[in-house]
């Protein structure tokens, strides 16, 4: 069973920086993800991580980075430059999958409780 949560989220002013983490137990992972859902809008991908390799939305290339400590089961998005429509619920994502779409939330069968990021104007 895999389990997961997240933390870092907070309020901040547009242009500000926010550390997301997200802490994991269980074993068969293989690749994981971050993903939000603003109110009233569907739960989107926003940055994924199968290795070494690394994929984005392309409303957010350049500003976040996604990256992974193997050793401590641990997730982490780094958001800079951030953006009010960058408000929303932050859920940390964990496949078992082979390979997939990372950015596709059919391809994740766990989830984080969410993380409340807002950014003011």
């Amino acid at each position: 069973q895999v389990q997961l949560v997240e933390s870092g989220g907070g309020s901040v002013q547009a242009g500000g920086s926010l550390r997301l983490s997200c802490a994991a137990s269980g074993d068969r992972i293989t690749y994981m993800a971050w993903f939000r859902q603003a109110p009233g809008k569907e739960r989107e991908g926003v940055a994924g991580i199968y290795g070494t390799r690394t994929y984005y939305a392309e409303s957010v290339k350049g500003r976040f980075t996604i990256s992974q400590d193997n050793a401590k089961k641990s997730l982490y998005l780094q958001m800079n430059g951030l953006k009010p429509e960058d408000t929303a619920m932050y859920y940390c994502a964990a496949s078992t999958r082979t390979w997939g779409s990372l950015l596709q939330k059919s391809d994740y069968s766990y989830w984080g409780q969410g993380t409340q990021v807002t950014v003011s104007s």
